[in-house]
């Protein structure tokens, strides 16, 4: 045996904790599994840095997929979690009915959903109240005299989207505006959707007077759309984003947008998840986490 360790240390051999994990698949493996669906968009930076922050203080790891709202990318993230015996997992589902997730769920499996949940199977989740964070960033804009507010949406078959919408109608509701679905723009969740939506909009006959924006990268690419054309923000069009980002104070002019705490998001999921893992047949949790409106230059009054 002293030779054995004699010849390991000389080598600097170290275990391989994939073949230890296949060879002893009932112990824990201390590894969690982070799936989500754009690594480029800041907001879910944010999480991945929340959930590392719990999970590294747990001396737990984490093994991240980027799916890029591709279901078969992410089946295939699924597959090789479940490979490296995990013991939790924290997703995005691609969307309400995510046979994928529901699947692991079903088997057991520890998981917890962020920024969105299933619609199908009861499972824990974590994400902010949608509904009322476009709610504030609508009221807003309809408070200071806008009435033609075009919305650029990521897909309706992501949850979070259909719950902003519901703000959007929500706030028209409450200041007696008819909602006029030709306003509502709804493509993917990129930067180049933002972009070309924003066009659209800019060459609408009767053009809006603001802009509500789905997410971070929606938000860029629209501004992209609105400072290539010349038109000046906010004198002729007024623009709100959901999702703060830290350079949003920096942007000409600073953009007033809906903050929703990504990192605390990431933390409380792992949190979540860890205690699903030590407690399993606990009953489910649904954590809202409060948005707030960060009020800046990108928006003026009109008459």
């Amino acid at each position: 045996m002293l030779k054995v360790q004699a010849s390991i240390t000389a080598l600097e051999y170290k275990p391989n904790r994939v073949a230890q994990r296949l060879r002893s698949t009932k112990s824990k493996t201390k590894l969690l599994g982070l799936v989500i669906p754009d690594i480029q968009n800041p907001f879910f930076v944010d999480v991945v840095r929340g959930v590392e922050d719990y999970a590294y203080q747990n001396n737990f790891a984490v093994m991240i997929g980027n799916f890029g709202q591709d279901e078969k990318k992410e089946k295939l993230y699924l597959d090789i979690l479940q490979s490296e015996n995990i013991d939790g997992l924290i997703v995005a589902p691609i969307h309400g009915r995510d046979k994928g997730v529901e699947n692991l769920v079903k088997k057991n499996i520890a998981v917890v959903c962020i920024d969105r949940g299933l619609t199908e199977v009861d499972v824990d989740i974590v994400k902010v109240d949608n509904d009322e964070g476009a709610f504030k960033a609508i009221d807003h804009l309809l408070s200071i005299g806008h009435r033609r507010i075009a919305f650029i949406s990521g897909n309706f078959k992501i949850p979070t989207y259909i719950d902003r919408l519901a703000g959007y109608k929500r706030a028209l509701s409450k200041y007696g505006v008819p909602f006029d679905e030709s306003l509502i723009f709804v493509r993917n969740t990129d930067y180049k959707s933002g972009f070309e939506l924003a066009n659209r909009i800019l060459d609408l006959e009767e053009r809006p007077s603001a802009i509500f924006s789905g997410n971070n990268l929606l938000t860029l690419g629209a501004l992209e759309a609105i400072h290539g054309r010349n038109i000046n923000i906010p004198e002729e069009i007024s623009i709100v984003g959901f999702d703060d980002m830290p350079w949003s104070i920096s942007l000409n002019p600073p953009l007033t947008a809906v903050r929703q705490p990504g990192f605390d998001m990431g933390r409380k999921a792992a949190e979540m998840l860890y205690e699903r893992i030590l407690n399993p047949s606990n009953k489910k949790e649904k954590v809202i986490l409060d948005t707030e409106l960060m009020l800046r230059k990108s928006t003026t009054p009109i008459e």
